[in-house]
């Protein structure tokens, strides 16, 4: 019962903080919102210009969701108006979700931020047949939702074809060819809704990533070998009847919302990539080396419709000259925590696990964004006598804009290298000692027996 009245307590001035911190003299003066919904993400960005009714400097601002829109939301990112990058500090109430930003003394009253939401878009039907287009509804806000009065706001989205079954029509609105726009609308009070519907023709690749595992195994001796063990469902609209290969070869139209294939991005150096599923090797993939990456057209065993999943392993090695970096005995190892998988992806969960050198200590992992810490573990392979200490975290709701570094900082004597080499060495000299004593003893009884027969 205390720490629930302390948790309580907590909330309530966590949501103190946030209202007290929003002066109701700010205005925003203009914002251009634009809403990109050719894929299977929602991305918003803003442009906000603010104003202060005293014309005094505005040093904090707060950007608000409903909690509905909270529940989806992957990225959020701000930058001022001279592109510096702006501190969000979150919190959360029952009815929505908020981030506070501090500006910069002197700078100009304009602020950009964008937003990624996955999960957003509904597919409507829900089922199609092999031949259908995969139609898609969205449903967002005609107005900038802010906890601040807005002057004047427009609004532009973006769709990925140009048919459109419906669209919320709140004057002014209008539609041209694969865009909608909405506004100018003035003077809309605080936490203002009205709710829009766009209905129209999707068929872009809806894939999630149900789980991703992700496992780095460092080596001092030169190579970092990465493999990925990935399970993906196709998201979109589900397949209703049965699927008619010969149908889908004959007719290039036929399933227009299925997926045959997709690209995903390596680093540059990646060599020895294999792609394989439970089946074994995938041959109908192909690779090509472009000048700063390495690209893989992969293309599952079959095509991949509606609710169906698709289950296979990728991996690559990396010379570690590129990645590992060293002073003396601190190490730190600098690696992305997740690949480009393929444009506009999901991840429901990735689990990234890292294997480093056996009598590595004092490690310590900076990831770029907040993530869950699992327990350290110990991996065991060949000559290995402790186990190697294995680094494991957790995240959950990715997309491209996390594909960002990560860093572990260790120590590690360089003595502990010749441990190995050791190992086979005195592995050969007792294997090699054994076979002398070996050959030196005798352990035939003919010739006892020709002696006895002698002395007789």
């Amino acid at each position: 019962m205390r720490k629930l009245s302390i948790i309580l307590f907590l909330v309530y001035l966590i949501n103190s903080i946030v209202c007290n911190s929003i002066d109701n003299e700010v205005e925003n003066k203009n914002v251009d919102r634009t809403i990109d919904i050719t894929s299977q993400l929602v991305k918003i960005s803003y442009k906000i210009t603010l104003d202060h009714k005293s014309k005094k400097p505005i040093n904090n601002y707060v950007f608000v969701a409903p909690i509905d829109d909270c529940n989806k939301l992957s990225f959020i990112s701000a930058r001022d108006a001279n592109k510096k990058e702006l501190k969000l500090t979150p919190s959360k109430t029952s009815t929505e979700c908020s981030y506070s930003m501090t500006l910069s003394a002197g700078s100009l009253p304009t602020i950009y931020i964008e937003t990624v939401y996955a999960k957003a878009l509904l597919p409507y039907p829900t089922e199609i047949v092999q031949g259908d287009r995969q139609l898609i509804r969205y449903f967002g806000n005609a107005y900038f939702y802010s906890p601040y009065k807005t002057l004047s706001q427009k609004t532009v989205v973006h769709l990925a074809s140009k048919s459109v079954e419906s669209f919320t029509q709140l004057k002014p609105s209008s539609q041209s060819d694969t865009q909608i726009s909405y506004g100018p609308y003035e003077n809309i009070a605080p936490n203002s809704k009205f709710e829009i519907v766009i209905h129209y023709e999707n068929n872009t690749p809806f894939m999630t990533i149900t789980k991703l595992e992700r496992t780095i195994e460092v080596s001092h001796w030169g190579n970092v070998a990465v493999e990925e063990t990935i399970d993906i469902i196709h998201s979109g609209a589900l397949l209703k009847g049965s699927f008619s290969r010969y149908d889908y070869q004959k007719d290039s139209r036929s399933g227009p919302a299925s997926i045959k294939s997709y690209k995903t991005i390596l680093p540059a150096s990646a060599s020895g990539v294999y792609y394989r599923d439970t089946n074994g090797n995938i041959s109908t993939s192909a690779m090509r080396v472009l000048k700063d990456s390495v690209e893989l057209d992969l293309r599952p065993r079959f095509p991949l419709f509606g609710g169906w999943r698709t289950h296979y392993t990728i991996g690559y090695n990396v010379p570690s000259f590129e990645y590992l970096f060293h002073k003396g005995d601190n190490y730190m190892l600098k690696m992305r925590v997740i690949d480009h998988v393929f444009d506009d992806m999901v991840v429901d969960e990735l689990i990234t696990k890292v294997i480093l050198p056996e009598g590595c200590k004092n490690i310590k992992l900076i990831a770029p964004y907040a993530v869950d810490r699992m327990p350290d573990t110990l991996h065991f392979t060949y000559l290995d006598i402790t186990g190697r200490p294995v680094i494991t975290f957790r995240k959950t709701n990715l997309v491209e804009n996390h594909i960002n570094d990560f860093n572990v900082k260790y120590q590690f004597s360089r003595i502990m290298m010749l441990q190995e080499p050791l190992l086979v060495v005195v592995f050969l000299y007792l294997f090699f000692l054994f076979v002398i004593i070996w050959m030196r003893l005798d352990f035939s009884i003919i010739k006892d027996r020709e002696q006895h027969v002698h002395k007789d």
